[in-house]
């Protein structure tokens, strides 16, 4: 086998706001890839309005940055275990892994998620310890967690014996050691040079590549992503598609182009083994299949991604108020952009329900499902969504159910009513861990069901100042029955405008999800009942008039301010006969059946 030393192909993977990519910033920066007085946005990476308004990767991205001689490919990988898929896909294309570690957090759950992928395909890591300036850092003691990490994900002797590096990602800056002197990301570009492989190739075999992404562009068409395993690929080289069923297409028209920068820019010369390339001219390319030459066309092994987890019903909307905020309600259209979606999320399933005119959607967890329902809504899409279900296993007459290990990082006042909780979702303690600091880290081996509709109950258990975080380590039989939301529903008995008069002697009864003046109708959801059993209530119910007009006639109304209702929120909060009506403009919670006639009573 040779290398190809001009290239390295590195991934960049770590947790929700540890800083990775501002780190990818200043390696822009510092490589010289903007000029002096050029105006650049921050988080150049992070695309699309979701990305940017929640600061967390939703979607793995390409880029390329130069040092001296040698390309230096850049993959963004998410750092949530919902997009695990996007992970694995951007984990084919690379030869190295930089962990980035926040120095005060340590590592934490989705770090052990997507470290566990690297580490299963043999890939090196350099580690870098981000944040080392704030107060509470603690690098010492985190590095030995990183250490504890790579054992129990069973590294080998060689990934134990990783470099390590300090940073101030916000300011550009690595060093070998903490007292060292540093003013740029130097030490982490030698690092990258000299430590990490360069890409392998067999000289004998032929071209070929693995798509590992697709796009899509309005010049172009569709667009296919993997790296070179072997061989070259020239302008006008003719190529083949072989797909799943091992049938080879020959395509025609061909472009080739390469990352440069944060953009893409059309081949000129020859592209070696290695380098990560964008080719299109092909209509039905998936996921998985391989590009080779179409006078020597062989396969290359299809990528394998974990299966999914949960599974969600997606329907068209059926209430009163179809069709008034949303441009796009038919089913069909409804069920074309999620089969569009499966082509570029390969952790994503659509199956069409036997049962009813509605489409099952199963993925990785909540946040998926909520960050594809969400780019739906703000498409003008106006749709109907079930509660997530868990997808269960059956082998050899058992029944398994996905198992998720749970680490929580809250106040000491706070673990007493968190265990109770879990207690009861049949969650199991497996770690508790007191510096003395006023904080406990708390580790729960519990079901995937079981945080379905917990996490809002967490943060307010510990009034906003806990952090959760969970990734499946497996399958187990099942744990039992539980009951996961111990509140009924106040629903709307009829249609019209919510009132304050009707809504302020509605709040004896539970808490309200609706303002005055908020359109409702028969079988809307508007409130959380405080007891067990769903209510029928009248939200529009308005003072009747008298002719008596004294000053102290009239009540003073002040309502208990509602919490604008957030997608998250409303998928964790419905029980199983009811729905989340998603629409550009609203979020609201409705009954399947609309008709209390049709409905069954929760006695």
């Amino acid at each position: 086998m040779k290398q190809n030393e001009e290239i390295r192909n590195i991934a960049i993977i770590a947790h929700v706001d540890h800083g990775k990519t501002t780190l990818v910033d200043f390696l822009f920066k510092q490589s010289g890839l903007f000029r002096e007085n050029q105006n650049v946005e921050e988080r150049a990476m992070d695309s699309g309005d979701l990305e940017k308004e929640r600061g967390i990767t939703i979607t793995a991205k390409n880029c390329s940055v130069k040092r001296g001689k040698t390309k230096i490919n850049i993959l963004d990988t998410p750092g949530h275990a919902d997009f695990g898929g996007e992970v694995e896909r951007a984990l084919m294309m690379v030869d190295g892994v930089i962990l980035l570690v926040d120095a005060a957090e340590g590592p934490l759950p989705q770090t052990r998620f997507v470290l566990k992928k690297s580490l299963e395909r043999g890939l090196p890591i350099i580690v870098v310890l981000n944040k080392i300036d704030r107060q509470d850092a603690r690098p010492a003691e985190v590095l030995n967690e990183i250490y504890d990490l790579f054992i129990d994900l069973d590294a080998n002797e060689d990934q134990l014996d990783f470099p390590v590096l300090y940073a101030i990602a916000r300011e550009g800056i690595a060093k070998r050691n903490l007292t060292d002197e540093s003013v740029n990301l130097d030490p982490l570009f030698d690092e990258i040079i000299n430590y990490l492989p360069a890409p392998k190739y067999d000289e004998n075999e032929p071209f070929g590549l693995l798509v590992a992404n697709v796009s899509y562009s309005e010049f172009l068409g569709k667009l296919a992503i993997g790296r070179i395993s072997n061989g070259v690929i020239n302008p006008g080289d003719k190529l083949a598609r072989i797909d799943e069923s091992d049938q080879v297409t020959n395509l025609k028209s061909v472009v080739v182009q390469v990352y440069e920068g944060i953009g893409i820019k059309k081949l000129d010369t020859t592209a070696a083994a290695g380098e990560i390339v964008v080719v299109s001219g092909m209509e039905d390319v998936k996921i998985g299949d391989t590009i080779c030459s179409a006078e020597n066309p062989k396969v290359i092994t299809r990528i394998l991604i974990d299966p999914p987890t949960v599974s969600m019903k997606f329907f068209a909307n059926t209430s009163p108020l179809c069709g008034q905020e949303g441009t796009i309600v038919q089913a069909q259209k409804i069920g074309d952009r999620l089969m569009k979606e499966s082509l570029y999320n390969v952790a994503l399933k659509i199956e069409k329900s036997e049962d009813d005119d509605s489409f099952v959607v199963k993925g990785r967890g909540e946040l998926q499902m909520a960050i594809l329902i969400e780019t739906m809504r703000r498409e003008g899409f106006e749709l109907t969504v079930g509660r997530p279900e868990i997808i269960f296993k059956e082998e050899n007459g058992l029944r398994l159910e996905p198992i998720e290990h749970l680490m929580i990082d809250c106040g000491e006042e706070h673990v007493g009513v968190i265990s109770e909780k879990l207690s009861k979702r049949k969650g199991r303690m497996s770690n508790l861990v007191n510096h003395g600091s006023g904080r406990v880290r708390l580790e729960f081996s519990v079901p995937s069901r079981a945080l379905i509709g917990f996490r809002n109950e967490f943060m307010t258990d510990t009034k906003g100042n806990g952090m959760l975080n969970s990734y499946v380590e497996g399958y187990e039989e099942y744990r039992g029955d539980f009951e996961s939301r111990q509140n009924g529903s106040l629903v709307s008995d009829r249609a019209g405008v919510a009132v304050a008069y009707g809504l302020f002697h509605l709040e004896d009864r539970g808490r309200m999800l609706v303002s005055p003046g908020d359109a409702v109708y028969e079988g809307m959801i508007i409130g959380e009942h405080a007891r067990y059993n769903d209510l029928n209530v009248n939200p529009c119910k308005a003072k009747k008039l008298s002719n008596m007009r004294t000053a102290g006639k009239d009540d003073n109304i002040l309502l208990t301010p509602v919490t604008k209702m957030s997608l998250e929120r409303a998928i964790e909060l419905i029980r199983e006969d009811e729905l989340v009506e998603v629409t550009p403009k609203n979020v609201r919670l409705r009954k399947k059946h609309l008709s209390p006639n049709m409905r069954k009573d929760r006695l």
